[in-house]
């Protein structure tokens, strides 16, 4: 019997991590706020009143990707094929949920697992070095849980952003790299960026990045940028108090503009529908886009990410964001299929309903200058 776990459920939780896992465990702490608080599942396996397995799958909110978080048999249980089933539970809660694809990580020296899960369907994405505490790599897989999708994707590196506000530069990073390999995804190009194009101010704390300074940075790196907002409106400013810091940020969008127009950076005053993005995806543009992190996240600050891939149903984008707090690793950030409707309320900022993109694109000129 496969059933929902409740909170009665812990101890018996506890007592098969501890059974099976040597490392990185869970613990009665962690199993309460999954219970109670994450955006996840969590199935038991029942045999004759005893708990003997289970699965746990987290959702990403305003996407339709489901990971299988953790799954886990009692040793007195297994080779009965326990595992299976509740991998197959696991995915019809993810199709319940509306998700198209489910991913996991195996370590590396876990053939048991590799092979299962290979036998379900699922096909090896890439790796995670020295991702488990004691230094074992994992493998990252996913299954398309809607086979009649065929995304058209690019093949855009992953980088994570190292800070909490350099989302912009991660995206940009990413996006240049696509087009141009020697373009390093490093930690030194990332505050590079940043202090090259930040705003800045923000609500608090450190600023953040907007489209002109990010499209100035990768015009001096020899690229050609464009540029796509709603208006010529100051952007971030909305939830800013100070008068002073409204100010300075418009300043120094202001003068991120103006220098743009001597360099001949095509500045739009169009917001971008997805339609839109997807033609300048299919004439060989690199998106970078503004979205408000509410509807993945849940808290209201701007946050860029970059297009990765497109089909009848869903945009991809690689999350420059890994919100390790949430159990999320990289797994959840890259090409993460989101609604096409969902992403164009998602692709909006603040009360005024700010739209900002930046498109990159190889220059058919020359490189003059190249910094990195």
């Amino acid at each position: 019997m496969i059933r929902s776990a409740t909170l009665r459920d812990i101890e018996a939780l506890v007592e098969i991590e501890n059974l099976c896992f040597d490392t990185d465990r869970l613990s009665r702490r962690s199993f309460r706020y999954i219970l109670t608080k994450a955006n996840a599942v969590t199935l038991v396996a029942e045999h004759e009143g005893k708990v003997c397995g289970n699965v746990i799958v987290l959702f990403n909110s305003g996407t339709s990707l489901a990971r299988l978080y953790s799954i886990a048999i009692h040793p007195e249980f297994r080779n009965l094929g326990l595992g299976r089933k509740l991998a197959e539970a696991a995915e019809a809660s993810a199709l319940e949920g509306e998700c198209a694809y489910m991913r996991l990580e195996i370590r590396r020296d876990n053939p048991a697992s590799i092979r299962l899960f290979e036998k379900m369907g699922y096909r090896l994405i890439g790796t995670h070095p020295d991702y488990y505490e004691d230094g074992m790599d994992a493998l990252r897989y996913e299954k398309t849980l809607a086979p009649h999708l065929q995304p058209e994707l690019v093949r855009v590196p992953y980088y994570q952003q190292t800070l909490d506000f350099t989302c912009g530069p991660a995206a940009l990073m990413m996006a240049m790299h696509t087009l141009d390999e020697s373009i390093p995804l490093e930690r030194r190009l990332e505050l590079r960026l940043w202090r090259e194009s930040t705003t800045i101010f923000m609500t608090s704390g450190h600023g953040g990045c907007g489209p002109y300074g990010l499209a100035l940075s990768a015009q001096l790196r020899g690229f050609a940028p464009a540029i796509y907002v709603k208006d010529e409106a100051a952007l971030f400013v909305d939830s800013v108090r100070s008068a002073e810091k409204k100010e300075v940020i418009r300043l120094v969008q202001e003068d991120f503009r103006e220098e743009l127009e001597q360099r001949k950076v095509p500045i739009n005053y169009y917001a971008l529908s997805v339609a839109d993005l997807k033609k300048q995806f299919e004439a060989g543009g690199i998106p970078v886009v503004l979205i408000s992190s509410y509807r993945i996240y849940q808290e209201k600050f701007p946050h860029w990410v970059v297009v990765t891939g497109f089909d009848d149903h869903f945009i991809y984008v690689h999350d420059p964001f890994v919100d390790v707090d949430k159990n999320r690793s990289q797994t959840d950030c890259i090409n993460i299929p989101i609604p096409l409707k969902e992403f164009d309320r998602m692709a909006r900022y603040g009360r005024a309903g700010q739209r900002a993109a930046l498109i990159v694109r190889k220059s058919t000129r020359r490189r003059n200058r190249r910094i990195h």
